[in-house]
């Protein structure tokens, strides 16, 4: 009796055992899901909330382009003039257009460059034909990557002739045409690398499509650190216009015109008929001049460089390089909420419509 009645309490012993193995196990699931339900919840408000946030910057992103766009309308409106010194390239108007569109949360900024303040790849050679040079345009384009070169010392021995007419070949349509001078490329030397590929033997669309061409090294593009910034800088494939007539089905053209009123150093000193630094340096110093926070220099006419004191009388620059006008701009807008942010890049082209009001029509559109 006694040894049954111990084997029955050694029994109910290990069943007790066994159950809170039991409970302790289904409470161990038990917090394990619980914990894996939690970071799941949370993970999923966080992604609501960033998508939430990523969404609400892309709209306050967007409000800053349409502004701009609305500035750009606006100044087209008041004058056929376009320079630094108009509402849209003066970052406290563009403060006070802001001011109008409140956030409670994050705020938002743009800038808008003039497209045309820069050297246009497409018009170093004569299109629609695109065979030979634009004369105006090669000699402005020597000066301008001697300069480049200059800025960088591993460059030193580099010809500037030689990158021209790698440019042009790259260029015109005429592929099984001698190579341009003796340091050119046509489509041999493309097929030749490793890996290879063919010449465009058309317009460049992109402008990193450059850095395809013969010579085009990243640093020439890109620029070096503590350097002058490099090519990518001051230039552009916008411009394009309807040629006057078609040659063989191609009615487009690139006129190359720069707008004096907004181009920078590097580009005013490539349009110089001489190459003294100090005269492009004097136009742009011209150009910014003010008195009492107004700026004082008219830039309407397009020979208003003659009007700077340190310009000699004489000098001219090829009227073929210059305007003072531009309908193509980019425009960079900036939101920023919660410490994050986002950059919306759109290049638009300001046109008539046919009902004769003034539009911003977008050409490319890259977030970031």
């Amino acid at each position: 009796m006694n040894k049954r009645y111990s084997i029955s309490i050694q029994g109910a012993r290990n069943d007790r055992g066994m159950a809170l193995l039991i409970t302790l196990t289904i409470i161990t699931l038990l917090i394990t899901g619980a914990l894996e339900l939690n970071r799941r919840v949370r993970a999923a408000v966080v992604s609501t909330a960033v998508m939430r946030d990523r969404l609400t910057l892309s709209q306050m992103a967007a409000t800053g382009i349409h502004a701009a766009m609305a500035m750009l309308v606006k100044d087209k409106l008041e004058t056929n003039n376009d320079s630094i010194q108009e509402d849209w390239a003066a970052p406290e108007k563009i403060a006070e257009l802001l001011a109008d569109f409140p956030y409670d949360r994050g705020k938002v900024g743009f800038t808008i460059e003039d497209e045309l303040s820069k050297i246009q790849i497409n018009a170093l050679v004569d299109f629609p034909k695109g065979r030979h040079f634009n004369e105006s345009q090669k000699i402005m384009w020597d000066r301008f990557i001697r300069l480049l070169l200059s800025q960088n010392e591993d460059m030193t021995d580099v010809e500037a002739s030689g990158i021209v007419n790698s440019i042009k070949d790259w260029l015109d349509s005429g592929d099984d045409d001698a190579t341009t001078g003796l340091n050119g490329a046509e489509a041999e030397y493309y097929q030749g690398l490793d890996p290879p590929y063919k010449p465009g033997n058309g317009p460049f669309t992109h402008i990193d499509e450059l850095m395809l061409v013969k010579g085009i090294t990243p640093e020439l593009f890109q620029g070096a650190e503590a350097r002058m910034p490099g090519a990518e800088n001051f230039l552009t494939v916008l411009g394009m216009t309807r040629a006057p007539r078609p040659i063989e089905r191609k009615n487009f053209t690139f006129e190359g015109k720069i707008n004096i009123n907004t181009a920078d150093l590097p580009v005013l000193m490539a349009m110089m008929p001489s190459e003294n630094p100090e005269y492009a340096q004097a136009i742009y110093d011209y150009r910014n001049e003010k008195a009492d926070g107004k700026f004082v220099n008219d830039l309407t006419s397009g020979t208003w460089y003659k009007n700077v004191p340190e310009i000699p009388s004489d000098l001219t620059i090829d009227p073929k390089l210059i305007t003072t006008a531009s309908d193509f701009f980019r425009i960079r807008s900036t939101a920023e909420l919660q410490e994050t942010t986002m950059t919306l890049t759109v290049v638009v082209h300001r046109e008539q419509g046919k009902n004769g009001k003034w539009t911003c029509r977008v050409l490319s559109w890259q977030a970031s």
